[in-house]
């Protein structure tokens, strides 16, 4: 049976399981004093106490690499893994991370996406499809207000249709381009678009990456002036 901590060391174990929840990794030492409170000695003395009850392991050069061990003694791999929400519909104002807008949930890498408030999108349809984007995939989208041009975006239309597109910012209007010849370019007034996140990565079946798309050659042929 495990020692239980001492009072100081809980509040550092917290800390450590509420910074993986949130931040999807493990913080630095220094960070951990300065959010503490504490020298960085007492941390690395916490860690060392936890670590011979048995409630973490550390690795690396100097110890600095710590994991969380559950009860069995296996490494808390599943700290790493996060779940996002599934948007089933997208309604202009409403907090992406709204659970009455959630159509279920996808784990994805906490290691590889991080930041806050990340949301899914389903893919239907195939004007993406030359960026890699196909019917039925899931965006990994990080959550925005603005767009640079060229970015991929979700983009809510006229607040009631959500879509997945490149996004180019004119003088006088804003163009969606999609990623694949069949479909047109598509032009809209700047009150009749808003920007709702920018598509970070994709996961298609079990597999899940960071994805930046690559303009290729399809982007070349509807960037802006050129069509």
């Amino acid at each position: 049976m495990q020692t239980p901590p001492t009072p100081k060391q809980q509040t550092l174990l917290d800390y450590l399981r509420r910074t993986i929840d949130t931040q999807g990794q493990i913080p630095s030492l220094r960070q951990a004093a300065t959010d503490l409170g504490i020298s960085h000695t007492a941390v690395v003395q916490r860690l060392k106490s936890l670590e011979n009850k048995g409630y973490i392991k550390r690795e690396g050069r100097y110890s600095r690499t710590v994991y969380l061990l559950n009860r069995d003694q296996e490494t808390a791999g599943v700290h790493r893994w996060r779940e996002l929400p599934i948007i089933g519909q997208i309604t202009a104002g409403l907090p992406m991370y709204a659970q009455q807008a959630w159509d279920g949930t996808v784990v994805v890498d906490g290691a590889v996406f991080t930041g806050d408030n990340l949301f899914v999108l389903r893919v239907r349809g195939d004007s993406m499809r030359d960026v890699g984007i196909l019917d039925g995939d899931l965006t990994i989208c990080q959550p925005r207000q603005y767009a640079e041009n060229g970015e991929i975006v979700v983009a809510l239309v006229h607040n009631e249709e959500a879509t997945v597109k490149r996004f180019f910012l004119h003088a006088d209007h804003i163009e969606l381009h999609p990623e694949n010849p069949a479909y047109p370019v598509l032009r809209y007034g700047f009150d009749e678009v808003l920007i709702q996140g920018k598509v970070v990565g994709l996961q298609r079946g079990s597999n899940s990456a960071l994805w930046e798309p690559h303009p290729g050659t399809s982007a070349k042929r509807t960037a802006p002036g050129k069509h």
